[in-house]
């Protein structure tokens, strides 16, 4: 009796906790419904207007409340965009490049301020003596961007390259300005970057990515992509033109390398946001010099800015991608572990407009629908 009594109690007990819990639960679990629907009203009206082609992810504190693809991942045979489908990623392979670096000045192989010639010593020393690991993350080496090179991606962009020789050929080119003293987005800093883990680690930048990041956190959905590779749930690039939608140009993916060759899902990005609370990936003093911002508030592989949503002002850190056929953004809102992944496979669009309105909507502010377009 007394075994029963006690039993009795104990459930007793637990209805009266789940009855002052439950409500609560229904409350958060009904609120973040109200937003999922906000923002699948906001991202249904890009793609009705042709602004977005792609797949979203958000999540409010750390739980996705919304994950959805708009479109076609493949407009000839008709196949949608899901959660699941694989974009490339451009400039957000930047991240993990950053990373790497980091985790092997953990590890006591890199050294932040020193010259990049003690790690390549056959580049050339006139001007590799003067650029530090520093340097080329935060985007100030002087070092001309090969992307901005006259008929780069009209004469150069096709062809495969070995890292040494695109390093020789295209990342060795008289400085822009004395390093440190400016900054200037540069694709060459992080190429040279990958150049840099391959010698330190001995192994190709892809097996060091794949065995020290994408491996420990599970990101299965997440490589360098290979152009001939069989790739299941890969999303084709495209591009808008007068005629309408077209198949984007061929890039062969040598090329971005460390600065842009990534693909990954709006998922595998979740978890990798995720990581990046944790120790898993890296110390939390490197993540203090990842997100310290320098010099146009940029740090490692990430932009550190503001947004104000009603009275709120928000630490935002980001980064977005443009490689051929695909535009990609990912928004983390740190301080409320908020995030928000919008990756597009049309080209350019306006990713940052939508980030914001979606800002707006996880903060209970107004937001306001993409307006028609004659």
């Amino acid at each position: 009796m007394k075994r029963i009594a006690r039993l009795s109690m104990v459930s007793t007990l637990a209805f009266i906790l789940m009855s002052a819990v439950a409500p609560r639960d229904f409350a958060l679990a009904q609120t973040a419904a109200d937003k999922a629907a906000k923002i699948d009203q906001l991202m249904a009206e890009y793609f009705k207007q042709g602004t977005f082609n792609g797949s979203v992810l958000v999540a409010e504190r750390g739980r996705v409340i919304f994950k959805k693809g708009y479109g076609f991942a493949d407009m000839e045979w008709e196949i949608p965009n899901a959660a699941d489908t694989k974009f490339r990623l451009g400039s957000i392979t930047k991240q993990f490049t950053a990373t790497l670096i980091l985790q092997l000045v953990e590890q006591g192989k890199i050294k932040l301020d020193a010259r990049m010639t003690e790690y390549l010593p056959d580049y050339r020393k006139d001007t590799g003596d003067r650029v530090t690991i520093h340097h080329l993350l935060t985007h100030t080496s002087g070092i001309p961007s090969y992307t901005g090179l006259p008929g780069f991606f009209k004469d150069i962009s096709r062809n495969p390259y070995t890292v040494a020789d695109f390093v020789k050929k295209y990342c060795s080119n008289d400085l822009s300005f004395e390093p440190g003293s400016k900054f200037a987005y540069n694709n060459s800093g992080y190429f040279l970057l990958g150049a840099i883990i391959e010698k330190v680690t001995g192994k190709t930048y892809e097996q060091a990515l794949k065995e020290n990041i994408l491996d420990p956190l599970g990101m299965k959905d997440t490589g360098y992509d290979h152009h001939e590779t069989i790739m299941k749930k890969r999303a084709e690039g495209y591009e808008k033109s007068p005629r309408g939608i077209i198949n984007a140009p061929y890039l062969d993916m040598s090329l971005p390398y460390a600065a842009g060759s990534l693909y990954s899902t709006v998922e595998d990005l979740f978890l990798w946001d995720q990581a990046l609370y944790t120790e898993k990936a890296l110390s939390a003093q490197s993540k203090e010099l990842m997100f310290k911002p320098n010099l146009n508030n940029y740090g490692y592989g990430w932009t550190i800015n503001t947004q104000t949503a009603g009275s709120k002002s928000i630490n935002i850190v980001g980064h977005g991608g443009g490689i051929n056929g695909f535009n990609t953004l990912i928004t983390r809102l740190v301080a409320d572990r908020h995030l928000i992944v919008l990756l597009n496979n049309t080209g350019g669009t306006k990713l940052g407009e939508m980030s914001r309105e979606i800002t707006n909507i996880l903060y209970d502010q107004p937001f306001n629908l993409p307006k028609k377009t004659p």
